[in-house]
């Protein structure tokens, strides 16, 4: 009968336990359910960066200068010193002419320079000559007309006015023989200028080379005859063609959406594959306007090339920096919500609710995009499925790393 009691007791213990258990349990399917419950945001925080925009673009390597050297004179070539290939320095003799009438020519204005001279020589003794006659003359009149006049009727009028008239006809002849020569050095000149003019067209019997460069063709061979290339009007034939090539021009096409951002100096890193080098040039001219066939703009980059390792013609890959952006605010593209000209993003604040934010933007990457203003440094914005958020919503937040450069390379032709 004292077992009864015992046995009531220790079941009223169990029951109590079993009930505070029951209890426990279900407090922490509580705590589970209220976290399973609040959502998961992949956030990055708003960080400095730096975001580069370049533009790749195929070019070709040009001459700097492609000219065809013709003759000044017509003849017949005797010798010719160059050929196809040859590297060639600015006066370098390329070919000589035989022009026999011109030699004629030359004999013929030197004879007419110096008979001219002796012209010279022979008025200048000539107006020596009539200055010491008028000399001697004028001399005679005034002692005469002293004599007349210190003792009148001592010297006839007929005799006075005999030595005036000799007189006035010895300056007469004074004159005279300056003009002649006056005219006897102008003579000369003319002689001299003739003289000179035929022994340039003698010296162009010598066809050298305008510039530095390489010969690139060759048009004539000894014994040809070359006409003169004085006229648009004939078709002469060239001696040879020349280009410059210890100096090129890399043209670029540049499309019409990069065009702004051209400028000159601007610095273009250039890959040659088929020699395998790379290098670095600047922007040094460009046409400031568009081919309205491939809408595109013109650009060259100057290439030292004096040791003749590029060749006009080859291709050549290159990058130019459009627009660097560096130290600024910077979120992923894909954080940015558009809604026509407005844009926002999704921020998480301090107590883990969401909040929209508008913001203003500048440069855009591949990746990266630049925020003027509406951001701080260290916001924390949801980066994807912001439509699965409501503004003032609790979230679980899920740190990503920021990226901090965002080199975006357009292809030429505007693809990415």
């Amino acid at each position: 009968m004292r077992k009864l009691p015992c046995f009531i007791f220790a079941f009223t213990i169990m029951l109590a336990s079993a009930l505070t258990f029951a209890g426990c349990h279900s407090g922490a399917k509580g705590s589970d359910a209220n976290a399973a419950e609040t959502p998961s945001a992949t956030v990055v925080a708003v960080a400095r960066g730096s975001i580069v925009h370049k533009l790749n673009l195929a070019g070709q390597f040009q001459p700097y200068q492609v000219i065809d050297v013709h003759a000044k004179v017509s003849g017949y070539i005797r010798h010719i010193y160059v050929d196809i290939g040859d590297k060639v320095h600015q006066g370098q003799v390329l070919a000589i002419l035989e022009v026999p009438e011109l030699d004629a020519q030359l004999r013929g204005t030197g004879a007419e320079l110096a008979r001219s001279k002796d012209e010279i020589t022979r008025a200048e003794h000539e107006v020596s000559r009539t200055e010491s006659e008028h000399s001697a003359l004028h001399n005679d009149y005034k002692r005469l007309k002293q004599a007349s006049a210190s003792q009148p009727g001592l010297i006839a009028e007929q005799e006075l006015d005999d030595a005036q008239s000799k007189d006035l006809a010895s300056e007469a002849r004074v004159d005279a023989a300056k003009s002649a020569l006056a005219a006897a050095k102008q003579q000369s000149e003319g002689a001299k200028a003739d003289n000179e003019r035929v022994g340039d067209l003698a010296d162009y019997t010598r066809v050298t080379a305008p510039l530095d460069g390489v010969i690139i063709w060759r048009y004539a061979d000894t014994g040809a005859l070359i006409q003169a290339g004085t006229s648009s009007d004939t078709q002469s034939l060239p001696i040879v063609k020349l280009s410059q090539s210890t100096l090129l021009r890399l043209r670029l096409p540049v499309p019409e959406d990069a065009v702004e951002f051209i400028h000159e100096g601007a610095t273009v890193t250039v890959n040659v594959d088929a020699i395998h080098r790379s290098f670095e040039g600047k922007v040094v001219r460009f046409t400031r306007n568009l081919n309205l066939a491939t809408r595109t703009m013109e650009t060259e980059i100057d290439v030292d090339n004096k040791d003749l390792s590029l060749t006009p013609g080859e291709y050549a890959n290159t990058t130019i920096e459009l627009e660097r952006h560096d130290n600024v605010l910077t979120v992923p593209v894909q954080s940015v919500i558009r809604n026509g000209s407005q844009q926002s993003v999704l921020v998480v604040d301090a107590s883990h609710h969401v909040q929209t934010r508008n913001i203003v933007t500048g440069l855009q990457g591949s990746n990266l995009i630049e925020v003027k203003s509406g951001l701080a440094e260290g916001d924390l914005v949801i980066t994807g499925n912001q439509s699965n958020y409501q503004p003032g919503e609790s979230v679980m937040t899920n740190l990503q790393p920021s990226t901090a450069l965002d080199i975006d390379e357009e292809k030429s032709g505007g693809t990415k």
